[in-house]
């Protein structure tokens, strides 16, 4: 695979600075049961990165020391981490919200059988990967077959009461763009999502998230060897909007990997990129119990650009 951060480490990017944190996002591991080209985690069946129960430990005495009210999950598929419902039941005991980054053919996976009733059980809500509602794109980008098992994940999601106007239990869907360019506008994607998956499938859910691909790991390497690298990089920069700078999800986030080291963002964590704290220079969780980090440097670098061009792009979606 092709690396990228060579070419994103010159940059024009403006400087920022973390505000208060509200959101922990933890990737729990790089194991998958799918191998798609938009990856920016390079996840896989083959990948062997799990996070520790000592390190899950001590995400959750993190949330006991901290006012986070929201925990983002992510992998890979972090549902494959043998202590994901563990971690889960402690948050949830703390009236921490869950959110679970599933990828929709986990739910059928052996051994998971029970996962969507153990989600929808706790109160988690389901942010799920689903890049068309159209079969042959999805298949494209994700793998053959993942199409139809991803609409029967959410048929069971639907049944629990996920998506559903009159239930609590969130379901957003993920849209990633299939090739170097940016999302549509995600309101108008959104209902286009909502009628097509309702009238074809009889599927129902909350919102759409509008991503912007990466140009790192997976996607950034396929761009390169295709003679694309430059060319999407001169797309996100031309987009930069200053607005979206308010918003970006690295002002109120924290990112940690699977051995609990810290991060502004998921993506700068996949580049190896760790946050700047108090002189560490490769802080864990353990060094920020109890820390108060408003205000401290971002670490920004070329590929920043992809969460300010056009409405921008963040976990949660659209900025603008």
């Amino acid at each position: 695979m092709l690396e990228t951060l060579a070419l994103l480490e010159k940059t024009t990017f403006p400087a920022l600075q973390r505000e208060t944190v509200s959101t922990l996002q933890v990737n729990l591991g790089y194991l998958c049961n799918q191998q798609c080209l938009h990856c920016h985690v390079n996840a896989g069946p083959k990948r062997t990165e799990i996070m520790s129960a000592d390190n899950i430990q001590s995400v959750i005495d993190y949330l006991d020391a901290s006012n986070v009210k929201l925990l983002d999950l992510t992998g890979g598929a972090p549902e494959l981490n043998p202590h994901f419902r563990d971690l889960v039941k402690a948050a949830r005991a703390r009236d921490v919200e869950v959110i679970d980054r599933c990828n929709l053919t986990v739910l059928d996976e052996p051994g998971q059988e029970d996962l969507a009733e153990f989600l929808a059980g706790n109160g988690v809500q389901v942010t799920a990967s689903l890049p068309c509602y159209q079969k042959e794109n999805v298949d494209a980008q994700r793998g053959k077959g993942v199409f139809e098992k991803s609409i029967s994940g959410l048929k069971k999601l639907n049944q629990l009461g996920y998506g559903q106007t009159d239930n609590a239990l969130k379901l957003s869907l993920v849209y990633n763009p299939t090739g170097p360019f940016l999302p549509p506008p995600q309101d108008a994607l959104e209902a286009d999502y909502k009628q097509k998956l309702f009238e074809q499938h009889g599927i129902v859910f909350t919102q759409l998230l509008t991503l912007a691909n990466m140009p790192i790991q997976r996607f950034g390497s396929s761009l390169i060897s295709k003679g694309q690298f430059n060319d999407y990089m001169v797309l996100l920069q031309t987009a930069h909007k200053n607005e979206n700078l308010q918003t970006v999800m690295c002002r109120s986030l924290i990112s940690v990997d699977w051995q609990g080291y810290l991060y502004d963002c998921d993506f700068n964590q996949m580049l190896k990129l760790p946050m700047q704290w108090a002189h560490t220079q490769k802080p864990h969780l353990r060094d920020v119990l109890n820390q108060d980090m408003s205000g401290a440097s971002i670490v920004v670098r070329g590929h920043c650009y992809g969460c300010t061009a056009g409405q921008g792009s963040s976990c949660g979606g659209a900025l603008s």
